[in-house]
């Protein structure tokens, strides 16, 4: 398997959508001829061309809104935000339109868009362009929220959301875009809801989605010094979730920690522990740990922002808590 960047796997799953199927369709602020903030929709322009790979105005609300009116009309948008923050602008598109159409009409109509947007913080982007506000987004039906950590998941994912008949919010964490890993030559389609053990372990669950997946890598093999055996398990998709896979883990190890970016009230981690403990309250060794942001808003200040946001240490420490 050839090994490539999370962007470059990002490029090659619209590609290939792209190539198998004309009415797939991007667009986007920037997104052509300067290839995206983050390069991940590089050379596309040159190839498919300026129909088909559309550079828009900074106007959120009405990408969304095209894309809507696109694929109620056949099409196959897929609409890049230039960041997750930006969602917010366009949200009574999302939320109140594309999210409720075709349950509204009956299913006369689907609405196959894929909004891809990039989130998350750790790169010096201020209060206002820092979010992990995927739980917003779980919290509204008729979305399905697909979050990769890896290029593989990322490629293989976002060719299941293209050609997904529902509206899909694509989340790519900003500093996950220069990260590597093998990606298969042949075509893979990863369903959604389906978890990927990235680690097993025998003693204890660690249930963690995009970059706080690798924090929680780091962190499991600093538990492995203390004796403790750590699994590692991605969610990959936040809606639909794969409930059964975790329940599985955790009866297993009977100890579970849930680390998350985004805040921690009312969150999907919150969900995650309330079900874990609804669910499996005589298995468990002890009471499901939790790990997420500082709640407020996210500074600007590299080393204040690295105190507000959740790492590997805060895993570890969570983690010792409960594993005794």
């Amino acid at each position: 398997m050839p090994e490539m960047r999370y962007y470059e796997a990002l490029i090659e799953a619209m590609a290939e959508e792209m190539r198998r199927d004309e009415s797939v369709f991007l667009m986007g602020e920037d997104i052509g001829l300067f290839g995206g903030t983050f390069r991940a929709t590089e050379g596309l322009m040159a190839e498919f061309g300026s129909r088909r790979v559309r550079d828009t105005p900074i106007a959120e609300a009405g990408i969304v809104g095209l894309a809507v009116g696109a694929a109620m009309a056949g099409l196959r948008p897929v609409p890049e935000l230039m960041t997750m923050n930006f969602a917010i602008v366009a949200m009574d598109q999302i939320i109140n339109h594309a999210a409720k159409m075709r349950y509204m009409f009956g299913g006369q109509l689907n609405l196959p868009i894929t909004i891809r947007a990039p989130g998350g913080g750790g790169t010096q982007k201020g209060a206002q362009h820092s979010h992990s506000i995927e739980s917003w987004f779980v919290n509204s039906p008729g979305i399905r929220v697909v979050i990769p950590s890896t290029p593989a998941d990322a490629k293989g994912l976002l060719k299941t959301s293209i050609r997904s008949e529902d509206v899909v919010l694509f989340v790519e964490h900003e500093m996950l875009y220069s990260s590597k890993g093998q990606v298969p030559d042949e075509e893979v389609l990863i369903p959604f809801g389906r978890a990927d053990i990235k680690r097993p372990g025998t003693d204890l669950t660690i249930v963690a989605w995009s970059k706080m997946v690798h924090e929680a890598l780091h962190a499991a093999e600093a538990l492995a010094a203390e004796g403790i055996d750590a699994e590692v398990l991605d969610p990959r998709t936040l809606d639909p979730f794969d409930w059964d896979g975790v329940f599985e883990s955790v009866a297993r190890t009977r100890r579970c920690v849930v680390a998350e970016e985004g805040w921690r009230s009312v969150s999907v981690g919150a969900e995650i522990a309330a079900r874990i403990q609804e669910t499996l309250f005589h298995e468990l060794d002890a009471p499901v740990a939790r790990v997420a942001a500082v709640e407020v808003p996210t500074p600007y200040a590299r080393k204040l922002e690295q105190k507000a946001l959740p790492n590997a240490d805060d895993i570890v420490r969570a983690a010792l808590k409960i594993a005794v």
